[in-house]
């Protein structure tokens, strides 16, 4: 057996073993993903995408990193679970379409007024009893932050994402970043309640019962409030999508 075959048969053992002993991290990511998630999304398929991850990272990773394996592991399995979400529009078009009409109101009232958009205006130009203007916000809030930026196929499904500059040319990737960053300012511009919400959803990752807690409100009002900075965000985005 000549060396270099011989540290071939190595390194993919090493890769095998290093697969089997964090194959259950990719479970714990999963599922802790799908906490912050529809229910139409298949765990199982986060998992599947996981493992790939996993198996790129374990045959990628060398071992003079700074970081550990499963610091750099659990970085391309989360990556890996978060591309398919992206690849995959979990979110039914009927829920895209009504979230644009709120926001096309939302948009309007704003515009008029100077001021936030009071729900119950919203609600009676639309004409929807205030449980039907709940659970829009509540369908809203289960959809992807990032596919309120996209600009609509015709149908109110999100054509594109922000999350994936990969593929960009120097122009386009400038444009990407200037998306990003009206995305960050708009952030800025919502009440205070629905930034906090924001940040501890998406940048601290806790979960719907958790910022309750945090607020001291139920789970079902943290979901309504999510929901409102993401319709209002849309409407604010406006400009963004129409360019597009």
């Amino acid at each position: 057996m000549s060396v270099a075959t011989e540290y071939l048969q190595l390194q993919r053992q090493s890769a095998d073993e290093l697969v089997k002993t964090h194959a259950p991290l990719v479970r714990r990511i999963a599922y802790h993903l799908m906490g912050r998630l529809p229910p139409s999304v298949d765990v199982g398929d986060l998992i599947q995408a996981g493992m790939i991850g996993l198996l790129e990272a374990a045959r990628n990773y060398a071992t003079d990193r700074s970081a550990s394996f499963e610091t750099y592991a659990g970085i391309r399995i989360r990556g890996a679970m978060l591309d398919e979400l992206r690849r995959t529009d979990w979110t039914p078009r009927s829920v895209h379409r009504k979230a644009r009409e709120v926001a096309d109101v939302v948009r309007q009232v704003e515009i008029e007024t100077g001021a936030d958009a009071d729900d119950a205006e919203v609600m009676k130009r639309l004409g929807m009893t205030a449980d039907e203007y709940h659970q829009v916000l509540a369908d809203a809030a289960s959809a992807r932050l990032l596919s309120l930026t996209a600009p609509d196929d015709g149908d109110g499904s999100p054509a594109m994402d922000v999350a994936d500059a990969s593929g960009l040319g120097p122009a386009e990737g400038l444009e990407q970043q200037g998306l990003r960053q009206a995305l960050i300012d708009a952030i800025t511009t919502l009440p205070e309640r629905e930034q906090l919400v924001m940040s501890l959803y998406y940048e601290q990752e806790l979960n719907l019962k958790e910022i309750g807690a945090v607020l001291g409100v139920t789970e079902s009002r943290v979901c309504q409030i999510h929901g409102q900075a993401i319709i209002r965000l849309r409407a604010r985005m406006t400009g963004w999508r129409d360019d597009d």
